[in-house]
């Protein structure tokens, strides 16, 4: 009974779906508070749970498992950019472009969005990011902006050189930087949550609504929609555009961006009106990319000789495409044609487990994801995946495992 009011208690504070993240792990969390609480046992801990805010909180924190770099999925970083400059800044001659990161974890979501809009170009007057989480820990950690190699998992690290100073310590993000970023304490549930509508030109709330059910999903988008403005942009994890496209948003149709629109004829036009110009950026980038991905050996042997890296960027991009407009059955049949054409891709393979995952058929992500592991054994994302697939199917060794494989390819090698 006690395992059921818990559940329920951590669903009414913060929106957690006990089952996003296995029992297992709430398991740990409450065993390790019932220590640091000095008690007896679960119940005696439940007793103390129930009337304290301070231990919900602390058991909060206990519960969040950060899983955060610098320009993760980079597409996203770049279409703010792409937007900032070629939409909200030439329609707006004056004014603030106002953007929101919840969660913001320990700060690189909203760091590599500043800085993001200062490559660019962007005034750094012209735009103030609200960082938002519900964890005083990780807040801590982010004003404090000292990070190690964790945090830096991006192919391209010349950011690096151009806003961090090394220390003893890690990497200390420069004041440029951070005076864009403002963090405050905060729950997307609480009544009082950020109080106003219409108030952010972009918002990134990532990987965060696969945490709750579909009705806590519901209430949470409900809160975004209110928060953003009727041209804003919001920006989702690659699991996540199906459930916005049910709530009549509309994709920007910027391939691995993950990225949407409130729906209606003002958002649509806006849509309309950007995407060709967005995407022939994208193109035009691509164009200009100094080394593009090799096709894989055994297609190159059937076809004898080797097709335009272009045209195995727009397999995955078409894909992706399909996948960002909720199209999930045409954008597994689109990978499943890549695959074909193109031989083994540890991309195309990670892509098509995202796809059935979100689809709800966790046995045939989970294959999926292990044939992209077959590939490339340290596969980051894919390996995060697995592992949090691993949790939800009640699997805690097999979960165990792949974390702890996780935790061999971050842990640092002599350098900071």
């Amino acid at each position: 009974m006690i395992h059921a009011e818990l559940a329920s208690l951590l669903k009414q504070a913060i929106g957690l779906d006990a089952s996003s993240i296995g029992t297992s792990a709430i398991e740990r969390a409450v065993q390790m508070r019932v220590s640091a609480c000095k008690l007896d046992d679960a119940h005696s801990y439940w007793e103390f749970l129930r009337t304290s805010a301070t231990e919900l909180q602390e058991l909060t924190e206990a519960l969040i498992v950060p899983e955060t770099w610098f320009f993760r999925d980079c597409k996203a970083f770049e279409a703010l950019a792409r937007i900032a400059h070629q939409e909200w800044l030439r329609t707006h001659p004056e004014g603030t472009l106002r953007l929101l990161s919840v969660p913001c974890s320990s700060g690189e979501e909203p760091c590599s969005m500043a800085m993001a809009l200062l490559d660019g170009g962007f005034p750094p007057s012209r735009y103030r990011i609200d960082a938002v989480d519900i964890s005083a820990q990780m807040l801590m950690r982010a004003r404090r902006a000292i990070y190690r190699n964790n945090s830096f998992r991006s192919v391209e690290l010349t950011f690096r050189d151009r806003y961090f100073e090394k220390t003893a310590h890690g990497y200390r993000l420069n004041d440029t930087v951070r005076q864009q970023v403002h963090y405050r304490h905060g729950n997307l549930f609480a009544a009082d949550f950020l109080p106003g509508a219409a108030i952010y030109d972009i918002i990134f709330c990532r990987n965060l609504l696969i945490y709750f059910d579909r009705p806590t999903q519901d209430r949470a988008v409900q809160v975004l929609q209110r928060l953003l403005t009727p041209e804003g942009v919001l920006f989702v994890g690659p699991s996540e555009t199906a459930l916005l496209l049910s709530h009549d948003f509309v994709s920007i149709k910027v391939p691995m961006a993950f990225a949407l629109r409130k729906g209606g004829t003002v958002a649509r036009a806006v849509v309309a009106a950007s995407t060709h110009s967005i995407q022939q950026s994208s193109s035009t980038a691509r164009e200009s990319a100094v080394a593009k991905p090799a096709e894989p050996a055994a297609a190159q042997q059937r076809s004898g000789q080797a097709k335009p890296a272009a045209s195995v960027d727009s397999g995955i991009d078409d894909a992706s495409r399909l996948a960002d407009e909720g199209r999930l059955v045409e954008a597994a049949q689109s990978c499943e044609k890549y695959l074909r054409e193109h031989g083994p891709s540890v991309q195309a393979l990670h892509l098509i487990g995202l796809i059935r995952a979100a689809a709800g058929d966790l046995p045939a992500a989970a294959q999926y994801y292990r044939k992209a592991l077959y590939l490339d054994p340290n596969h980051h994302d894919t390996l995060l995946h697995l592992g949090l697939l691993l949790e939800k199917q009640g699997d805690a060794t097999g979960a165990r495992v792949v974390r702890d494989r996780v935790l061999r390819l971050e842990k640092p090698s002599g350098a900071i």
